[in-house]
């Protein structure tokens, strides 16, 4: 097996960038989700209420971060200081963020069309993954629970197979937002898997991904495309374990050593 693909989402909710190296160190692979739109009271946001991230490009110019709109607009927004903070919340988690200020919260509102604010997450934020499947202290970005999202290339085809039996439209990868793409040709092998080695970085498979209705998001335009694919995950692949509600897809994974991996770079699982 190898990587297959790997992705970068700077901004959480916002189109992912492509990359064909990725360091990866305890809160997953560098630059990913450390930036985070919320609303005015610190809440965060994402693909499932707004879908209109998905039209916005985030990428990154050193520590700057740069938006990309439709049409090609770009704004850059420069990494803050961190003596202005925010509080903002998570999920559960709630994490004392750098404030990006008022002129991004302008210019991100204006991107969105409503009253928004940017934070980063710097060396002071601090999150966690739940214990309950780390068994120990993990730190994690502004990612919706793990460092790292694990997807493989024979479990999509399974999955787009059915769909297209029953006369949907097969499913591109990014509509499910991973870091890590492993080219595998068994269906469903991951369900066996509990660690990954690529090089000497060693992954922890730790929790099967729960999918929403941004699965059903076309990340390119925003557009909600119909139930496919969460309604064939939901009939074909829906958890068995009481913690994990609904339909599955892909693996969350938590780093046990830190390096660099590339697109092409061998994959062992056990």
């Amino acid at each position: 097996m190898r990587v297959a693909s790997l992705h970068i989402h700077p901004v959480k909710g916002m189109r992912a960038v492509d990359a064909t190296r990725a360091q990866i160190g305890p809160r997953g692979p560098a630059g990913d989700r450390r930036w985070l739109v919320v609303d005015r009271t610190g809440l965060f946001l994402t693909q499932r209420s707004h879908p209109v991230l998905a039209t916005l490009t985030a990428s990154l110019d050193g520590d700057a971060l740069l938006l990309t709109a439709p049409g090609g607009a770009q704004i850059r927004i420069d990494r803050p200081d961190g003596a202005a903070r925010r509080r903002v919340t998570v999920w559960d988690s709630t994490v004392d963020a750098a404030s990006a200020g008022e002129e991004a919260a302008r210019a991100v509102s204006a991107l969105i069309g409503e009253a928004a604010e940017l934070v980063f997450m710097d060396e002071r934020a601090h999150r966690e993954s739940a214990r309950e499947w780390t068994g120990a202290p993990s730190p994690v970005s502004f990612a919706d629970g793990f460092p790292i999202l694990m997807t493989t290339t024979g479990s999509l085809n399974a999955l787009n197979d059915e769909i297209e039996r029953n006369g949907g439209a097969r499913a591109p990868m990014a509509r499910f937002r991973p870091n890590l793409v492993i080219d595998c040709a068994v269906p469903w092998a991951e369900d066996g898997w509990r660690r990954l080695e690529i090089g000497g970085v060693i992954l922890d498979l730790v929790k099967p991904c729960a999918r929403c209705i941004v699965t059903t998001t076309d990340q390119a335009t925003g557009e909600r495309m119909g139930k496919e694919p969460l309604a064939t995950l939901a009939r074909i692949r829906r958890s068995r374990d009481p913690r994990v509600k609904g339909a599955i897809f892909g693996v969350n994974a938590v780093p046990k050593s830190t390096g660099e991996i590339a697109v092409g770079d061998s994959v062992s699982a056990s």
